[in-house]
């Protein structure tokens, strides 16, 4: 695969990066129960939260090969739509890194999807806290994110708070 020199594309990826990099930490060791928390009767789970994020890479990418679609999935068991949250920002990376044409403009993957998806990792840690289960906060300026690296397994926090 050859990667693509537009800084543009080099600044999406690096963003993708940074979803899946605070994505791992607000879906590292949630508790079993996590997965179906309520704070109500309307918002979202966890779990169809987290399939939501996997429908808006896999939005992101149809978009980015000039297609259309959007599905929104039934979540699966909890792993099951970790791994697939992963597998889709993977897929979606892979095309920006290519020399493949973007059919919409940066912006709008930006502004939609990425963007979106982001919102959805700050519900998450939320959640977490709510579900008595924090995470640590973290100085995200020191985090070591690097672009292609979109896998549940990165780097150790550089600067967490106690």
């Amino acid at each position: 695969m050859t990667t693509s020199p537009d800084p543009v594309r080099q600044l999406l990826r690096h963003t993708v990066a940074t979803v899946a990099y605070r994505g791992s930490k607000a879906l590292r060791g949630a508790p079993a129960e996590f997965a179906n928390f309520r704070i109500g009767d309307k918002p979202r789970t966890p779990s169809q939260i987290l399939a939501h994020m996997g429908d808006l890479f896999d939005w992101a990418l149809v978009m980015a090969q000039g297609k259309q679609g959007w599905h929104d999935s039934t979540p699966m068991s909890w792993n099951a739509e970790v791994e697939r949250f992963f597998a889709a920002i993977k897929k979606f990376d892979d095309y920006l890194a290519s020399s493949e044409p973007l059919h919409v403009s940066a912006e709008s993957l930006f502004q939609g999807p990425i963007a979106d998806a982001l919102t959805h990792v700050g519900q998450m840690a939320m959640l977490r806290r709510l579900a008595a289960a924090p995470i640590k906060g973290e100085n995200y300026f020191k985090a070591d994110i690097t672009a292609g690296r979109v896998g549940f397994e990165q780097s150790a926090p550089r600067r967490e708070f106690e």
